[in-house]
């Protein structure tokens, strides 16, 4: 038997029909449902970044997009030896924090917690409201810089520290075909996205109007230089989760599902 084969037994003894059962799951989890899924499959919950079944991964289709990976960058500029100085305190996540507060916004909603996402997050093309935008590199990086004339927040000067006032100042970067580290956690993203997507390719189950798993679909493998050329459009984009307070940098790089359904090319009721 194929893992093809293996996958759509699976799909129709476990899935098809079923709506999936979040019960004493953490209802504040975005990926309890997906949880559900990948268990059913047979799949457990894992850091590693390979492919879930034999080759294919699995992708749970979320309202309106779908996830690549949780792929944070490389270097931060807090982490850069030439700037750590300027962000305050000692430990990574403090510095951290402290980038925070001259990237990212308050969020009123959140007890004025700052965050880089929203508004301030960087992506391809223009420069945003927060002097930030993302650049792919003569090497295939991608790096978020920060550009001070563009910064259009009126107290900049007393939110910005001198020495980062300037020009074109790269705040992260994501190494893209090769990464300096031998580090298992700092590959580049090449790695990262070609252990997942660019094997026997991936699937996803799509629901009806009830929640009910009615069909199955298979979508073809994706490789670096083909994913790079959809951050150029602006296909794939950089969702940033990182929030203070807490020491997990959530670097999301998504795609809307009407990219995900032009890749498939099998579906199976």
């Amino acid at each position: 038997m194929t893992a093809k084969e293996k996958i759509l037994e699976l799909f129709y003894r476990n899935v098809k029909g079923r709506i999936s059962d979040t019960e004493g799951r953490n209802t504040r989890h975005d990926g309890r449902e997906g949880h559900w899924l990948e268990q059913q499959f047979g799949i457990t919950a894992n850091a590693n970044n390979e492919s879930d079944f034999m080759g294919y991964e699995l992708k749970d289709e979320t309202t309106s997009k779908t996830t690549f990976g949780d792929w944070s960058a490389n270097q931060y500029v807090f982490t850069m030896p030439e700037y750590s100085q300027l962000f305050i305190g000692s430990a990574k996540y403090q510095k951290q924090d402290s980038f925070l507060k001259i990237f990212g916004r308050p969020n009123p909603e959140k007890n004025e917690r700052y965050s880089w996402s929203g508004t301030p997050c960087p992506k391809i093309g223009h420069y945003n409201a927060y002097g930030q935008r993302l650049e792919i590199t003569d090497t295939k990086d991608i790096i978020a810089v920060y550009s001070y004339s563009h910064d259009q927040r009126t107290d900049k000067s007393l939110i910005v520290p001198i020495a980062l006032q300037i020009e074109h100042l790269v705040i992260a970067r994501w190494y893209g075909i090769s990464s300096p580290s031998t580090r298992r956690t700092d590959k580049c993203l090449k790695e990262k996205l070609e252990d997942k997507f660019n094997h026997e390719g991936w699937f996803t189950c799509k629901k009806d109007a009830s929640g009910a798993y009615t069909k199955i679909c298979f979508g073809k493998p994706v490789n670096y230089d083909e994913w790079l050329r959809l951050v150029e459009q602006g296909i794939v984009f950089f969702d940033s989760g990182m929030y203070e307070g807490n020491v997990r940098p959530y670097s999301q790089w998504r795609a809307n599902n009407n990219f995900w359904n032009s890749l498939i090319t099998e579906v199976h009721e």
